[in-house]
């Protein structure tokens, strides 16, 4: 593959606080216990304080300092090792300039979320992940492996790590729900129709709709069709599970129990992990604008505006930030830096 571009000139590849970035202050603060990875010993998340010394990123090319003023870009360690990691991404569609220096963290073992205004770039993020979009400049880490160097034959097998469940569903309309769940399986395994079976139940009972299995995707309700895409999303055993909006077009009450899935899940997903001594942890990515889930479902939480991280780290931490802007956002508040330009 051809070597990627390099980073704009004068624009800092790592941020300070980001990961390989400059060194964050000697003191920390004590953070909750993370959940080791299997078979290891458990660590203390600590969430260090940025040095105040440290330089700060330019604005991007033809933007101002005054319209990142906001951005922190401190970036609070969760004291697990990075499932995936951003690093300096560039992206552009024209002359529409989406990612503009992005790095951010997505921790092994825990539910993140990548927060923000709408048409900030978010799906954009996951799409990188899998590489079904590649950067313009930087670099996508998977477990540590580049993604946009990554030849085909090892990208396709590592997208089978991934599970994604789409904003609505994205079920096949010809197929009725057993089928929509087991097609992974058929496609991408040499699994009987027996074990299939096996999986595809199990799943299907996880999520609530074991008693649905032979209706038609017209036939469900728009909370039924995500469930059924969760249970495919599942069915492969992914180490990432990303999550593009599930609670788009959902009653209120709906994606609050669509979030107490979301965690259940990981939990007997990290329970399955650890027993089977699996070399990666569970990780969730939830991308959202929603802050009552932000509140009831993150581990961690990455906030992006304007193409960049203004701040990330572990949720109790972001939840109480002094930053005006994710104070306002988080809070939902309608005075603050974010208005309706």
């Amino acid at each position: 593959m051809d070597q990627r571009p390099a980073a704009p000139q004068g624009q800092s590849p790592v941020p300070p606080g980001a990961p390989g970035g400059p060194a964050a202050h000697a003191g920390h603060m004590s953070g909750e216990h993370a959940t080791p990875p299997a078979g290891g010993n458990p660590t203390t998340s600590r969430v260090s304080v940025i040095s105040e010394s440290a330089p700060r990123p330019g604005p991007p090319q033809d933007a101002s300092a005054e319209e990142y003023r906001w951005h922190s870009y401190a970036m609070r360690p969760a004291g697990q090792p990075d499932a995936v990691r951003f690093i300096d991404i560039h992206k552009s569609f024209g002359r529409t300039h989406v990612l503009r220096g992005l790095n951010m963290a997505l921790p092994e073992g825990m539910v993140s979320m990548i927060l923000g205004p709408s048409g900030t770039g978010k799906s954009v993020c996951i799409k990188h992940m899998v590489g079904l979009l590649y950067p313009d400049s930087g670099d996508i880490l998977v477990h540590g492996r580049s993604v946009p160097d990554m030849p085909d034959s090892e990208l396709f097998e590592m997208r089978k790590r991934f599970g994604l469940l789409f904003q609505d569903g994205a079920l096949f309309g010809s197929m009725n729900l057993y089928d929509n769940v087991a097609f992974p399986l058929r496609q991408h395994t040499e699994k009987g129709e027996d074990e299939i079976e096996e999986i595809v139940m199990r799943r299907l009972t996880e999520v609530g709709l074991a008693d649905a299995r032979w209706k038609m995707p017209n036939e469900l309700s728009g909370g039924m069709r995500k469930r059924a895409g969760f249970a495919r999303a599942l069915v492969l055993e992914p180490d990432i599970l990303l999550f593009d909006e599930p609670d788009s077009g959902l009653d209120p009450v709906r994606t609050a129990l669509l979030g107490e899935l979301i965690l259940r899940i990981h939990r007997e997903m990290m329970e399955e992990a650890k027993r089977k001594r699996r070399e990666h942890l569970p990780t969730f990515c939830v991308v959202t604008h929603d802050i009552m889930s932000a509140r009831r479902v993150a581990d961690y939480i990455n906030v992006l505006w304007k193409g960049r991280i203004v701040e990330a780290g572990p949720a109790d931490e972001m939840l109480s930030s002094d930053n005006p802007f994710i104070r306002q956002f988080l809070s939902g508040e309608s005075h603050g830096p974010l208005t309706m330009d």
